[in-house]
């Protein structure tokens, strides 16, 4: 009876709506998720969020265009691969390519819109639903750990933690996902200065479209810059921001 009480409460949870984060938490959530991406040494560890971020926008848009999913696979070094079968040119290869460096914005861009709205436990559960689908079109050992750990740490705090964490881990989410989406196109970019990255996905659209690859790396750019702007208008009035620097 405890358990169907507990569902039950979950439930409601989810399809209800949570007290917001005040503007200084969530500009303290953004801070939080600025130090992972930014600091080197917790960059090697939430990189891997990104790639599972990357990897899922190539395999559900692969679907939605009418491919046929493969497989995915992570590896240790934080990159990864998706394997989809259908027609090698076209409309639908060009959006399975490009869908893996917009997949962060877009998706951090929804949570934001579920944040400012109120939907927490939702969000939360969406991120855990989304991750459980993944795992099943995982093709190696170290994916399938990435993703259960991942999902594991959000089950955690969706179940067990009260409103308050969950709403800090939630805005810590959302805000991470809209920074780290820069961060793989200047690494990106370094690599292809380089001649190490002649197979990436912009190399691959490039081929495809006849597009330059620069454009698509700048392309992407100017996406996640759009939604971090539109994303913090969203969460974030203007007033609030230059108390935060001011002060006061």
């Amino acid at each position: 009876m405890a358990a169907a009480d507990d569902l039950g409460q979950v439930w409601q949870d989810v399809l209800g709506t949570q007290p917001r984060l005040s503007d200084t938490a969530l500009l303290a959530c953004a801070a939080v998720a600025l130090v992972a991406v930014w600091v080197r040494r917790a960059w090697r560890v939430t990189r891997q969020v990104v790639t599972i971020a990357h990897e899922g926008g190539h395999a559900l848009v692969a679907l939605l265009v009418g491919r046929r999913l493969a497989g995915i696979r992570l590896h240790s070094d934080t990159s990864g691969v998706t394997v989809s079968r259908g027609r090698p040119t076209g409309p639908g290869m060009v959006a399975t390519a490009a869908a893996g460096y917009l997949a962060p914005s877009v998706l951090g861009l929804v949570y934001a819109a579920m944040l400012a709205a109120g939907r927490i436990t939702a969000l939360l559960w969406l991120s855990v639903a989304l991750l459980a689908v993944m795992l099943v079109a995982i093709r190696n050992a170290y994916g399938v750990v990435a993703v259960l750990v991942t999902g594991l740490g959000l089950f955690v705090v969706s179940w067990y933690a009260p409103a308050r964490p969950q709403a800090l881990v939630a805005g810590a989410f959302t805000w991470f996902l809209l920074l780290a989406a820069f961060r793989p196109l200047a690494e990106l970019q370094r690599k292809r200065a380089t001649g190490r990255a002649r197979d990436s996905d912009v190399d691959q659209l490039a081929r495809l479209t006849r597009v330059p690859a620069g454009m698509w790396v700048a392309t992407f750019a100017l996406v996640a810059a759009g939604a971090l702007a539109l994303a913090a208008t969203w969460l974030l009035p203007l007033a609030s921001v230059r108390a935060f620097a001011t002060g006061g």
